[in-house]
């Protein structure tokens, strides 16, 4: 990811169930597929738990160094958006480990302006390929 470029964030209430979940499980990572499994909400899972595959795209990492990670096709549909993960109440997917708190993350997203948009182009994408995550 180009340098100073931020891709993704958290809100405040998403920063502190990712720490709460940190401290019950340890390190963790994000990956957002949009694939079946509640559609496109981030998933988070101990770190160790989900391979990343070789296309797969690391936007950046949030809170305390904790990866996110997209697969190639949802990119593709996204790369123009800065993303911000939030949470809510309700019950996602239980692969996640919200799951069993009674919340969900999901995904809140604005389009980047020019200038962003350029500074994402110039650099080549971090993929699985390139990872030792």
């Amino acid at each position: 990811m180009p340098e100073g470029l931020v891709r993704v964030e958290l809100t405040e209430s998403a920063g502190s169930l990712l720490r709460s979940l940190i401290r019950r499980h340890g390190p963790v990572m994000f990956h957002q597929s949009g694939g079946c499994c509640d559609g496109s909400a981030p998933m988070c899972y101990p770190v160790g738990e989900f391979r990343v595959g070789a296309s797969d795209v690391l936007l950046g990492h949030v809170g305390d160094e904790t990866p996110f990670w997209m697969s190639a096709d949802q990119y593709e549909y996204w790369k123009h958006t800065f993303l911000t993960v939030d949470v809510v109440p309700g019950w996602g997917s239980g692969f996640s480990l919200e799951a069993p708190d009674g919340v969900r993350f999901l995904i809140r997203s604005r389009l980047l302006n020019d200038e962003e948009y350029a500074k994402l182009v110039a650099e080549p994408l971090r993929t699985g390929a390139d990872s030792t995550e």
